[in-house]
C-alpha cells in the first residue's frame, strides 16, 4: 500500500461512521445530562453574545462577543458554502435535515467543552489565558498520566491540523474562486492573504478577537442577506423545499438502509465539519473570554453552533434545493463550491458581469466574495488554535516562529494542489475529537455541576435585577 492509498484508509476510518456515532451521541448523551438546556437557554445566550454590555472586568483577554466571533471566524468558512453542497449531493437534500439534528445536539456539545476549558484554564509566561480541552484533560482527569498522555495528543493533532484544514484548504479555495472569476493569478492572491494574515496574527489574540469581531458579523450578514433576497424571489417554493428535505431525510434508501444511511453520514459529517461541535477547538478561543463563570461564557459559545448551521448552512441549504427543484441545467455535474457557486447564479441571474476578463452572474460574485471572507476569517481563527495547541507542547519561546510559518504556509497553500493535504489535515482534525470527547464523557459530571452552581447565579440576578 502507497503512502496516498494509506493516508485515505486512514482518514476513511477516522471519519467513519463509528466516529459520527461517537460525535452524535456525545452530543445526545450531553443534552440529556443537561436536561436540553439548549432549548431554554437560547434566548438568554443570544442576549449575553450579542449585548452592549460586554464583560470588561473579569480575568481574560478578549470580550464575550470577541471570543464568539473568533470561534465563528474558524467554523463559518468553506463548510457553510462547500460542505453544505457536498451533503446535498452526496446524501441527498434529507442530508440537511441531519445537519439540524447535529447542531441541536452538538450545541450541548460546544457549551460542555466551553465549561471545561474556562474552568481549567491557565495563565501563560506571556500574561494571556490558555485553554482548551489540552489543559481540561491533564488537570481534570482524575488520572492526570493518562489526562497529560491526551492532551499531548490533541495539541499534536490540532497544531498540525491548523496549517491544513484551516490554512491551506482556505487559502486555496480562494485562490481558485479568485482566478476562475476574477482571473487573477494564484500567487498574488496568496501574496495579498499571507500580508493580510500577518497583518492580524502576528499581533495575538486581542488582535485577532478585534478583527473578527468586525469581519465575522459583516460577512455573515452579507451572505444571510443574498439568501434570504433569493429566498424572497422564490417563496413559493420554501415549503416545497422544507419538505423535499424532510422526505428525503426518512426515506429507506437514505436513512436507514444500511448501518448508517447516506442522508444520515453525510449530514453528520458535513455538519460536525461546519461547527466543528466535538473537535475540541471553539474553546480554546472561549478560554481567552473576560468571563466571571465558565457557565456565561459556555452559554455565548453555545450560540456559535446556531448561528453556523441552524441559520447559516439553513440559507446555503434552501437555496440549493430550490435550485434543485427548478432543475437548472447549470448544477448538472456540479459539487461543492461550484455547485453553490452556480446555485446562487442561477438564481440571482441579474446581468452577466464582466470581471477580469471572465464572465460571471451577480449570485456567483455575492458567493466569490462570501468564500474569500469565510475562508479568511478562518485562517484567523485556526491561526490562534493551532497556536495555543503548539504552545501547550514546547511552551511560549517558539509561538512567533508558530505564526510567521502560518503565514508563510498561507501563501504557499493558495498555489499548491492539495488533495492529499486535504485528507492528512482532515484526518488529523477528525483525531483531535478522540481525546476531546472522551474528556466530556468523563468530565460530564463537572459540566453538570457548574451548570448547576450558574443556575443559580442566574436566580440571584433575575431577583436583583
Amino acid at each position: 500500500m502507497d503512502f496516498v492509498s494509506l493516508v485515505n484508509t486512514v482518514n476513511s476510518f477516522v471519519w467513519g461512521p463509528y466516529m459520527l456515532v461517537l460525535l452524535l451521541g456525545t452530543g445526545i448523551f450531553l443534552t440529556l445530562r443537561l436536561g436540553f438546556m439548549q432549548i431554554h437557554t437560547l434566548p438568554y445566550a443570544l442576549k449575553l453574545a450579542f449585548s452592549k454590555h460586554q464583560d470588561e472586568t473579569s480575568e481574560g483577554d478578549i470580550s464575550h462577543f470577541q471570543a464568539l466571533m473568533t470561534a465563528l471566524a474558524a467554523t463559518i468558512g468553506t463548510g457553510n458554502i462547500a460542505g453544505v453542497a457536498t451533503a446535498y449531493v452526496l446524501g441527498g437534500p434529507g442530508a440537511i435535515f441531519w445537519m439540524w439534528v447535529t447542531a441541536f445536539f452538538g450545541m450541548a456539545t460546544k457549551y460542555a467543552e466551553a465549561v471545561l476549558a474556562i474552568k481549567y484554564r491557565t495563565v501563560d509566561d506571556n500574561g494571556e489565558m490558555a485553554g482548551g480541552p489540552m489543559y481540561f484533560l491533564e488537570k481534570g482527569l482524575p488520572d492526570h498520566g493518562l489526562g497529560k498522555i491526551l492532551g499531548v495528543a490533541f495539541a499534536f493533532f490540532g497544531a498540525f491540523a491548523a496549517f491544513g484544514i484551516g490554512n491551506m484548504v482556505q487559502t486555496n479555495s480562494v485562490a481558485d474562486a479568485v482566478a476562475s472569476n476574477f482571473g487573477v493569478d494564484p500567487l498574488i492572491t496568496g501574496f495579498v492573504l499571507a500580508i493580510f494574515t500577518a497583518a492580524v496574527i502576528l499581533g495575538g489574540i486581542k488582535s485577532i478577537g478585534k478583527a473578527t469581531g468586525i469581519i465575522v458579523p459583516f460577512m455573515a450578514v452579507f451572505y444571510i442577506l443574498a439568501g434570504l433576497v433569493i429566498l424572497a424571489m422564490n417563496i413559493g417554493y420554501i415549503i416545497p423545499a422544507f419538505g423535499t428535505i424532510f422526505s428525503s431525510a426518512f426515506n429507506f434508501s437514505a436513512g436507514f438502509g444500511a448501518l448508517i444511511g447516506t442522508a444520515i453520514m453525510w449530514g453528520v459529517k458535513r455538519g460536525v465539519f461546519s461547527n466543528e461541535a466535538g473537535l475540541g477547538s471553539a474553546p480554546i478561543a472561549a478560554a481567552a473570554a473576560k468571563t466571571d463563570h465558565p457557565g456565561r461564557q459556555a452559554l455565548v459559545s453555545m450560540t456559535g453552533t446556531f448561528l453556523d448551521t441552524i441559520v447559516v448552512c439553513t440559507i446555503t441549504g434552501l437555496v440549493l434545493t430550490i435550485a434543485g427543484l427548478k432543475a437548472f441545467p447549470d448544477l448538472v455535474g456540479k459539487t461543492g463550491a461550484e455547485l453553490t457557486t452556480a446555485a446562487f447564479g442561477s438564481l440571482l441571474p441579474y446581468s452577466h458581469l464582466m470581471i477580469g476578463g471572465n464572465e460571471t452572474s451577480l449570485g456567483a460574485l455575492l458567493v466569490t466574495i462570501g468564500l474569500i471572507f469565510f475562508a479568511y476569517s478562518t485562517v484567523l481563527g485556526w491561526s490562534y488554535y493551532g497556536e495555543k495547541c503548539f504552545e501547550y507542547l514546547i511552551g511560549t519561546k517558539g509561538i512567533r516562529l508558530y505564526r510567521i510559518a502560518f503565514v508563510l504556509v498561507a501563501f504557499w497553500g493558495a498555489t499548491a494542489s492539495l488533495p492529499l493535504v486535504w485528507n492528512i489535515a482532515d484526518t488529523l482534525n477528525g483525531a483531535m475529537a478522540i481525546p476531546n470527547l472522551i474528556g466530556l464523557l468523563l468530565l460530564s459530571g463537572v459540566v453538570v455541576s457548574e451548570t448547576k452552581a450558574f443556575n443559580e447565579i442566574r436566580k440571584n440576578e433575575a431577583k436583583n435585577a
